[in-house]
C-alpha cells in the first residue's frame, strides 16, 4: 500500500488541493448568502425560498462531496512515507486548523437547518464575523504546510 500511495503521490496531492478549493469556495461563500439571508428576507417568504434552495445545494451538492475528498486524499498524504514528520509543529498546526474548519463546516449546516425551518436567531453581523473563521484556518494551514515550521 505504501508503494501505491508513494507512486501516485503527485495525483493524491493534485486531487486534494482541487477539493480544498472547491470546499473552501462554499466555506466562504455559504456565510455570505446567511448574511444576505438573515438581512433580506423574512421566513416564508419568496426570498426565503430561494435562499434556502441556493444554501441547500450548495451545501449538499459541492461543500459535502469536497469535504469528503478532502479528508479521503489529506489522509492519503499523511499516510504517505516520508511525508509528514510529526517531530515538527507543522503537522500538528495543520491538523488542529483542518479539524477547525470541518468544524466549522458542520456549524453551517446546523444553520443552514435552521434557516430552511424558520428558526434562525443570528443577524447578518453574527454570520459576517463567522465568514472569517475559515479565512484564519485558510492562513494557519497554508502558513504550515509551506513553511512547515
Amino acid at each position: 500500500m505504501t508503494d501505491f500511495l508513494a507512486l501516485a503521490y503527485p495525483w493524491i496531492k493534485a486531487f486534494h488541493i482541487m477539493a480544498v478549493i472547491t470546499w473552501m469556495a462554499g466555506l466562504f461563500y455559504l456565510p455570505r448568502l446567511f448574511v444576505y439571508h438573515a438581512e433580506q428576507s423574512k421566513p416564508g417568504d419568496s426570498r426565503d425560498q430561494v435562499f434556502t434552495v441556493m444554501e441547500y445545494k450548495l451545501y449538499r451538492f459541492i461543500m459535502n462531496p469536497s469535504i469528503i475528498v478532502v479528508w479521503l486524499f489529506g489522509l492519503a498524504l499523511v499516510m504517505t512515507p516520508g511525508i509528514v514528520d510529526w517531530s515538527f509543529v507543522w503537522p500538528w498546526t495543520k491538523a488542529v486548523s483542518v479539524l477547525g474548519m470541518t468544524w466549522f463546516h458542520m456549524w453551517l449546516g446546523r444553520h443552514r437547518k435552521a434557516f430552511a425551518s424558520g428558526r434562525n436567531t443570528l443577524s447578518g453581523r453574527n454570520y459576517r464575523m463567522m465568514n472569517e473563521v475559515p479565512t484564519i484556518l485558510m492562513f494557519l494551514i497554508v502558513i504550515s504546510v509551506v513553511v512547515k515550521f
